[in-house]
């Protein structure tokens, strides 16, 4: 579902505005996590809104177990740079 999302919400080729950082991995049991970072909220909530429930509608995913933080401290060091999106 998740490969599935990524070609069809199309987030890594065009991406909206606010979008700094995101990550996915999958816990032991098969249930994906995800960490975004975002410049505000309201950017996140405009692409959760807009593009990624009308995705998760459609494929009748089950709801997003989500929690907003606020962000505290960041380190984006060199080795980021060979996942960069080109």
């Amino acid at each position: 579902m998740y490969e599935n999302a990524r070609r069809e919400v199309n987030w890594e080729c065009n991406p909206l505005p606010g979008v700094i950082f995101h990550a996915a991995s999958f816990d032991d049991s098969g249930n994906i996590r995800v960490a975004d970072i975002w410049e505000s909220e309201d950017q996140w909530k405009n692409f959760l809104y807009t593009r990624l429930m009308h995705y998760m509608q459609k494929a009748k995913a089950p709801p997003l177990k989500m929690k907003i933080f606020q962000i505290h401290n960041i380190n984006a060091l060199s080795g980021l740079d060979s996942y960069k999106v080109r």
